[in-house]
């Protein structure tokens, strides 16, 4: 069946990227590193954490090398350590291939047939660059490779000659059949392999905002060799949140919805939502709000979970709830069912998903508004019982939700997870998540922008008798749409703080605002959100505010502000 998944049962991917950047940062991919995570990986799985699976992503290969020999510089042995201690350890060792793009490898012979006039990627259909390309997957698959990440496929390129006589959309569909019969063969051959497609494969991953369906839309044929395809590296979606990590969620979850709506079964779906680590690729986030990304990526229902970055930043008690939130999700991934309700994540309207087995139903739920808002966690099944007598398992600090029979009530901004019939039971509680801080009250308030010369707003208020100053601002271009900015990747990017700028004053003093979003962002940002305390103004007084974009171009900014009480 064309969308039944090609693994028995759920699957746990450890991949290295975010521990490591060579693309958004420069903090390379060594061998001594990739050990590292490895003891990592061993020591997780001593307190119950389950990886079936340990991915070597981008930049392992010498750059003269065809795909078959590592780069010294950083693996002066080759990979054989790392092949044994995986083999030792009964963990399944993958690699990450660009596919026929040249990212930090340079042509062999038998590729320069296939050269596209930029000498920048390789046609499938023409030269030999597939053949030689399917031998090192080969080749690496009897070195005991099970799983193969393929990344930046370029499904236009094509020889000069085929530039000229072929139209665009033959040379696309050409390369795709080249591909796709390939990998077939391959998998045929090779039964026992997993095949995961990364960027190039279909999809508009850009933003939350772009057009749906999506103008790049996925040939679902694809599910005919992948076990998987990814919906999106971790980045802020255009949902602005006071926690910028809660809008990164939001993009995950948005993203996962569009792709099933693109009928890819939720099964087949890598959400690639959880990364921690010190890198420009994930924003430096450490460990910041990762217990909320956990519990999403599984609630999300892929079959193939994949956990990016530095392990040692998990501490032995992390460990321990890391393996409890696992034991809860995958034992429903893989005998339940899986289904998403509500509005889209991000349309900024209340969602969730819901697993249901034989013995109760858990649900998880989050509310992207700027408001407290109710969500109704509906049947998941015919058979379900009704959903009574629920208990709140997890949630962020701050607000608690108030659980009514079938409905919760959720602050702004808030994630929670609900365990019904035999998962309403204390054993499953997974705590509060204490370092995202969701306020108890929140309120609109009456505060009018104005332009204030090119690229700024200003609103004038009396500072509120209760609560801190909430201020949001979204951007967007000429042509109405929600517009995104960038000062680039890691270490040397221009950081967020000083593109969105969020100012305000009081009796002429400046006052200090709470900001999140003070980032080098590679994939952008269309918002600011920032909070002025309390006890930093004069109840009553007036508080200017003032809003910038330091865009080059003409933009439209939009503004509101809201007091918020914790």
């Amino acid at each position: 069946m064309l969308g039944a998944p090609f693994v028995p049962d759920p699957i746990f991917v450890y991949n290295n990227w975010s521990a490591y950047d060579e693309l958004s940062d420069n903090v390379p991919l060594t061998e001594q590193l990739a050990m590292k995570e490895l003891d990592e990986i061993l020591r997780l799985r001593h307190f119950g954490v389950r990886f079936d699976y340990y991915m070597m992503d981008a930049f392992w290969f010498a750059q003269d090398g065809g795909y078959k020999t590592w780069r010294k510089s950083s693996w002066p042995n080759g990979p054989d350590q790392w092949l044994k201690r995986c083999k030792e350890n009964a963990l399944i060792p993958g690699l990450w291939f660009g596919t026929n793009t040249l990212v930090k490898i340079d042509p062999v012979p038998e590729w320069e047939n296939s050269l596209n006039r930029q000498r920048r990627a390789m046609s499938f259909y023409e030269g030999g660059f597939l053949l030689s390309f399917v031998d090192a997957l080969q080749y690496w698959y009897e070195r005991g490779i099970r799983i193969f990440k393929f990344d930046f496929v370029d499904f236009t390129a094509a020889t000069p000659k085929s530039e000229e006589t072929q139209l665009r959309e033959e040379i696309y569909c050409r390369n795709v059949d080249a591909f796709r019969a390939a990998l077939r063969n391959f998998r045929r051959k090779n039964p026992n392999v997993v095949l995961v497609a990364f960027n190039g494969f279909g999809g508009d991953i850009e933003s939350t905002t772009s057009p749906f369906p999506f103008q790049h839309p996925i040939d679902l044929r694809w599910l005919e060799v992948f076990d998987s395809l990814y919906s999106g590296d971790p980045r802020p979606s255009d949902v602005p949140e006071m926690n910028f990590w809660r809008s990164m969620d939001i993009y995950s979850d948005h993203m996962v919805r569009r792709y099933e709506q693109s009928a890819v079964p939720r099964e087949r779906i890598d959400s690639t939502g959880f990364m921690v680590g010190n890198t420009g690729t994930v924003y430096y986030r450490e460990t910041n709000a990762w217990r909320g990304a956990l519990v999403l990526m599984l609630a999300r229902g892929g079959w193939v979970n994949t956990v990016h970055g530095n392990l040692e930043f998990i501490s032995d008690e992390d460990a321990r709830w890391f393996a409890k939130v696992q034991s809860l999700y995958l034992r429903l991934e893989a005998t339940g069912r899986t289904r998403v309700f509500g509005g889209i994540p991000g349309e900024a309207k209340p969602y969730g998903f819901g697993s249901v087995d034989s013995g109760g139903a858990v649900y998880t739920v989050l509310n992207p508004t700027e408001s407290i808002a109710e969500i109704e966690m509906p049947l998941l099944s015919r058979l379900q019982e009704p959903n009574e007598g629920g208990r709140v398992l997890f949630r962020d600090a701050g607000f608690v939700p108030g659980l009514t029979g079938n409905k919760i009530k959720l602050g702004p901004g808030q994630l929670a997870v609900v365990g019904i019939a035999r998962y309403a039971n204390r054993e499953y509680d997974l705590g509060i998540q204490e370092d995202v801080r969701i306020p108890i009250r929140i309120q609109p308030l009456a505060a009018k922008f104005i332009s204030d010369g090119k690229n700024a707003i200003k609103a004038e208020l009396s500072a509120p008798e209760r609560g801190d100053l909430r201020i949001v601002m979204q951007q967007g271009g000429s042509d109405g749409r929600i517009r995104r900015s960038s000062g680039g990747a890691p270490p040397n990017g221009t950081t967020m703080g000083k593109i969105f700028m969020l100012r305000a004053w009081q009796s002429g003093r400046p006052l200090p605002i709470e900001i999140n979003y003070d980032k080098a962002i590679w994939s952008g940002l269309s918002w600011a959100v920032g909070e002025i305390k309390h006890s930093a103004m004069t109840t009553g007084e007036a508080v200017t505010i003032r809003c910038s974009s330091s865009e080059k171009d003409s933009v439209t900014l939009d503004g509101h502000i809201l007091a918020v009480e914790y």
